[in-house]
């Protein structure tokens, strides 16, 4: 069953199909994003890759023999013969699978991610090697099919209904662009609007917030196979400026695998604090920003991949200096559709990202 031709005029997407043939020629050199004149820092921060595990970072030692370090020793221990067991089988399990197979040594589900975390970077090797998944969070919906490890055929669909971010996928069907939400009662709006069929071909994912490692491997995946724009819709805050720079540049965290989650050629759509003025939304749809929010955006502006980005170095301080957040239903405020009919097309259109 093919899909129904429902989109733009193919001119519509003439800014994206540009932006695509730029990415392109960027991959084919193997460049990265350095703008001209600047400095590699000697950091954890690689343009091309994103936040990276540098060679000779510190280490600490795990001894059966220490008071300290033997209750974490044993629960390695227990779950590296777990894994081997998996892998032995060619079979699967969750965290959570993991967690309740001794509840009394592990005492929480904490400690199991931890553990599982230290192995993986301790090995070198992608979680997914380990045949350790992690359950979903994340929806994804529009122009895509896919095949399932297991060799289930699915099928997104452009309507209101979405499906889960799958564990792992095989083949796919290309879209012209990849729109990331932060929030999923903003995916589901422009769903419920019918965004995706007027803006067909094109996929839709949200991570509901912060997103899990399966909804950064398939938008990864997704970028490796067809090369195509990936945005990304968040708040005008700096939450949703530091959720964007997961997508697009890893985290600390799970530095030693940026290789296989970061995208350094994600562009910010929306919302921009730039936008905010722009676009005159009412003083009621914006909020001060708090103790946390102002702490939080001096982090992001000292963080060294903000020196390759200075369009966003120029919003975020331009938010510094409002002192002034808004969250995207603040466009609601213009008019209840305008995000979906007005906003995202018009910047999709015209090539209003950063």
């Amino acid at each position: 069953m093919a899909f129904a031709p429902m989109g733009p005029e193919a001119s519509f997407f003439d800014a994206l199909d540009r932006h695509r043939a730029s990415l392109l020629a960027m991959v084919t050199r193997g460049a990265g994003e350095t703008p001209a004149g600047a400095t590699r820092v000697a950091s954890r921060f690689d343009d091309s890759v994103g936040l990276r595990m540098i060679p000779r970072c510190t280490t600490r030692k795990i001894r059966s023999d220490s008071p300290k370090s033997v209750k974490k020793f044993a629960l390695i221990l227990k779950i590296l013969s777990m894994i081997y067991k998996l892998i032995q089988s060619d079979t699967y399990a969750t965290k959570r699978d993991i967690y309740y197979t001794d509840i009394q040594l592990f005492g929480n589900q904490a400690a199991v991610d931890s553990a599982i975390d230290d192995i993986s970077c301790m090995l070198k090797v992608p979680r997914r090697s380990l045949h350790v998944l992690s359950t979903s969070k994340g929806l994804i919906a529009g122009n895509l099919r896919y095949m399932e490890e297991d060799g289930t055929r699915v099928q997104c669909t452009c309507n209101a209904t979405a499906t889960a971010v799958p564990t792992n996928i095989q083949g796919m069907q290309h879209a012209k662009f990849l729109l990331i939400v932060e929030k999923d009662a903003t995916f589901q709006r422009l769903l419920d609007d019918n965004f995706c069929s007027r803006m067909s071909p094109c996929i839709m994912v949200t991570g509901k917030g912060i997103p899990d490692l399966n909804t950064r491997l398939l938008v990864k995946k997704l970028w490796d196979t067809f090369h195509i724009p990936v945005f990304t819709l968040v708040d005008a805050d700096p939450y949703g400026v530091e959720i964007m720079c997961i997508y697009k540049y890893g985290s600390m965290s799970m530095s030693f695998e940026a290789h296989n989650l970061t995208i350094p050629t994600i562009r910010w759509l929306g919302l921009l604090p730039s936008d905010i003025q722009r676009l005159n939304v009412p003083k009621d749809g914006l909020i001060a920003l708090t103790k946390h929010d102002q702490l939080k955006l001096d982090s992001l502006l000292r963080r060294p991949y903000i020196t390759y980005q200075p369009l966003w170095k120029q919003e975020l301080e331009m938010m510094a200096d409002s002192k002034m957040k808004a969250e995207i239903q603040a466009l609601t405020l213009l008019s209840s559709d305008y995000l979906s009919r007005v906003y995202l097309p018009n910047k999709l259109r015209f090539g209003g990202w950063i």
